[in-house]
């Protein structure tokens, strides 16, 4: 009888293995380093490092603008994340100015991707601005092709491109195979639906943020309050947005860029992102 309950048991293991997700093997968990630095504080990067592994997270993506990484530390960051097993998949905020610079640091970090926010000056012409950011990512195109590393626009508020179809026309403009999109999902709830940028962009799209944003909160409290939502819990429809990253065959990162916590509250994150994401 023990022998048959074995065999049953063991029958219905192999019938039912653990259920992978619709992305599991084709999305990989990134967060941004700005929502870690509170938990790591007086921690060595190594140790930081094994830590989020153990909370979950395969990559991570520290900000060029907030100075996290430089070409002087540059060197320190590759060998820890080496050694914890880590991977620095990009990084966040580069700048028109300073593209080349973002560049060398970001191929110094084994990084594949540096994301990019254009300038939007309210007191010059929009075609004057929008022909100039053409021609800058056209400028550096070559420099990112050299390093290995794409330039990856960002759809964030300061409105410079908020419809899918004005994010997919500048990408086209720029005509390069190393400038895309990092799409921010829940950046464009402010002015429309997620899983349309998902479709309108298609393969423009080489990354993911991942937040939350919840309609009625922003209607009631401000347009930053929307994003006071965890993941999941939000107006944002996920299963329309996985769908529309299955019919572009997305492979790739996705990073979380949420508030800061503890390890705890990280390893939430993580969790979370493997319901909305189905990993």
């Amino acid at each position: 009888m023990l022998r048959r309950s074995f065999l049953l048991s063991a029958t219905a293991f192999v019938a039912n293995p653990a259920r992978a997700g619709q992305f599991t093997g084709k999305i990989r968990k990134s967060l941004k380093w700005s929502m870690v630095e509170k938990a790591a504080k007086g921690m060595p990067l190594v140790g930081a490092f094994k830590k989020l592994r153990e909370c979950g997270f395969e990559g991570v993506e520290p900000s060029l603008l907030a100075r996290h990484v430089t070409l002087e530390n540059a060197a320190e960051w590759a060998a820890a994340a080496k050694e914890a097993g880590l991977i620095i998949d990009g990084t966040v905020g580069g700048r028109a100015a300073g593209l080349e610079e973002g560049l060398e640091i970001t191929k110094a970090l084994g990084g594949d991707s540096m994301l990019v926010v254009l300038e939007y000056p309210h007191d010059k012409p929009l075609q004057q601005t929008w022909r100039e950011a053409v021609a800058r990512m056209k400028e550096a195109a070559p420099a990112a092709e050299k390093r290995g590393v794409c330039m990856l626009i960002e759809n964030v508020w300061n409105t410079f491109t908020i419809s899918a179809f004005d994010m997919a026309r500048l990408i086209d403009d720029i005509g390069s195979p190393w400038v895309g999109v990092h799409l921010d999902i829940g950046n464009q709830m402010r002015w429309g639906v997620a899983e349309h940028w998902v479709e309108v962009l298609g393969k423009r799209t080489g990354k993911l943020d991942v937040k939350e944003y919840d309609l009625d909160k922003a209607m009631a409290e401000g347009m930053r309050k929307g994003f006071d939502k965890p993941l999941g819990e939000g107006s944002i429809n996920w299963p329309a947005v996985r769908a529309g990253l299955a019919a572009i065959n997305y492979n790739g990162w996705a990073a979380a860029e949420v508030k800061a916590g503890d390890w705890d509250y990280l390893t939430d994150v993580a969790k979370r992102m493997d319901q909305v994401l189905d990993l």
